[in-house]
C-alpha cells in the first residue's frame, strides 16, 4: 500500500481542486471518506460506479450538515481522524458547527485543510469564482498567450489543481509530519492565488532580472523560434523544445535549416523570421515522418498527442501512466515509490453508498445508525 497507510481522512464533499486532493491522498494509500448531501443521495444506487474519476478511490457518506445530529455524527467520525479537507467559502464551516475551533476540539492532533479561491482572508475572500479568476489575480493568466493576443486560461490546470488541489495535499502531508513532533494539529490555509503565484516563481526571477517582456515575446511563451508547437502537413501538432544550443543545432541539423544563413539562436529581433522559417519546414511533412526523424534525438521534441493518443503512446504504455479502473481509462497515482507504491482504491462511489458501512467500522453501533437515520441526520 501507499505511504499514507494508516492515515485516515474526512473529505467533506466539494468540487474541482478539493476532490482532487483527496484523490491524490487516497492515491497515496490513505482511507478517505468523503462526506456527501442528503440531497444527493440516489433512490436506488446504480450498478455501475460514479463518473467523476477525481472520486475514486473512496467511500461515501451521506450528512445532512444542517442537522445538529448529523453535524455530532460528523464529529465523531473527526475525533478518530487524522485530517478533514473542506472547500467552504470561508465562515460556512464555521457556521455550520464544523469549523476549525470545534473539530480541533474534538480532535486537538488533527490536520484540517481548507481549500479555496482567494483564501481565508483578503478583500476578496467572501467573493464567488473559478480558477479563471483566481490565476488573473495572481498575474499567472496575463503571462499566457500570443504576442498581440488576447491571454488563454490554461483550461483549469493552474489554479484547481497545480496550485489548488496539489498544494493542499502537499500541505495536509507537510502538517502530518509536524504534529508527530508537537502533537498539535493546525490549519491549512491553501489558497489558488497564492498557489498558481508560487508555481510562477520562475517568472518573477525573470522579471527581477529584467529579461521578461511583453506576453508571448519570451523564451517560454512562444516567443521564441526553438519553443513553440508547429503544425504539421497533416493538420497535427508536434512540440519543439531546443532551448540549449546542442539542442538547436539537431534542431536545425534535422530540419535541413543548417545549410541555410541564420541569425543567432538568443538573437530577439530575428526570432519572428525564424519562427516563420521552422513553420514552413514543419508544414512540409506529416506529424508522424517527423516523429521518425526526431524521436531518440536530442531535438526535445514529443508528438502533440489527443488523450485518446496518449492512452496507446508506447512510452505511456511502457511506465503505465494511464491504467484502468472499472473499465474507464484514467491517470495512475503519481509520484511512484519504490516500496510503498501508490493504488487506485476502486471507482468513484455513488453519494452515501457506504454510509453503514463507514459509521460501523469507525465506531458506530448499529442502534446508533438506525437512530441517525429516523432523525433524517444520515441517508444511504
Amino acid at each position: 500500500m501507499g505511504p499514507l497507510q494508516g492515515k485516515r481522512i474526512i473529505e467533506i464533499a466539494g468540487i474541482g481542486p478539493g476532490p482532487f486532493c483527496a484523490m491524490v491522498l487516497s492515491d497515496l494509500g490513505a482511507e478517505v471518506i468523503r462526506v456527501d448531501r442528503v440531497s444527493a443521495v440516489p433512490d436506488e444506487f446504480p450498478e455501475t460506479p460514479g463518473a467523476d474519476l477525481l472520486n475514486r478511490g473512496r467511500k461515501s457518506v451521506a450528512f445532512d450538515l444542517k442537522n445538529p445530529e448529523g453535524v455530532n455524527a460528523l464529529l465523531r467520525l473527526v475525533e478518530e481522524a487524522d485530517a478533514l479537507i473542506e472547500g467552504f467559502r470561508p465562515g460556512v464551516a464555521e457556521r455550520l458547527g464544523i469549523g476549525p475551533e470545534e473539530c480541533l476540539e474534538r480532535n486537538p492532533r488533527l490536520v484540517y485543510g481548507r481549500m479555496t479561491g482567494w483564501g481565508q482572508t483578503g478583500p476578496y475572500s467572501h467573493m464567488a469564482g473559478h480558477d479563471i479568476n483566481y490565476i488573473a489575480l495572481s498575474g499567472v493568466l496575463g503571462t499566457i498567450g500570443r504576442a498581440g493576443e488576447a491571454p488563454v486560461p490554461p483550461i483549469n490546470l493552474v489554479g484547481d489543481f497545480g496550485g489548488g488541489g496539489m498544494l493542499l495535499a502537499l500541505g495536509v502531508c507537510a502538517a502530518f509530519v509536524e504534529v508527530q513532533t508537537s502533537g498539535t494539529g493546525q490549519v491549512v490555509d491553501a489558497a489558488m492565488t497564492d498557489g498558481s503565484a508560487l508555481l510562477a516563481t520562475m517568472i518573477h526571477t525573470f522579471l527581477s532580472m529584467g529579461v521578461w517582456g511583453e506576453r508571448g515575446t519570451n523564451m517560454l511563451d512562444t516567443g521564441a523560434p526553438f519553443y513553440d508547437v508547429y503544425e504539421c502537413a497533416d493538420g497535427e501538432y508536434i512540440s519543439l523544445g531546443s532551448i540549449e544550443p546542442q539542442f538547436y543545432a539537431e534542431l536545425l541539423r534535422i530540419t535541413g535549416l543548417d545549410q541555410e544563413d541564420l541569425p543567432k539562436q538568443m538573437d530577439r529581433s530575428h526570432w519572428p523570421e525564424m519562427k516563420e522559417r521552422i513553420a514552413k519546414t514543419i508544414r512540409e511533412k506529416t506529424r508522424d515522418q517527423w516523429v521518425e526523424l526526431m524521436e531518440g534525438t536530442d531535438v526535445c521534441f514529443a508528438p502533440v498527442l489527443s488523450p485518446s493518443e496518449a492512452y496507446v503512446h508506447p512510452h505511456n504504455l511502457e511506465r503505465e501512466t494511464f491504467i484502468e479502473v472499472a473499465g474507464v481509462k484514467q491517470p495512475a497515482p503519481a509520484p511512484r515509490f519504490s516500496r510503498t507504491p501508490g493504488a487506485v482504491d476502486g471507482p468513484p462511489p455513488h453519494p452515501g453508498q457506504h454510509t453503514t458501512e463507514v459509521l460501523s467500522s469507525w465506531g458506530f453501533t448499529q442502534e446508533e445508525i438506525n437512530d441517525l437515520r429516523e432523525k433524517d441526520a444520515i441517508k444511504g
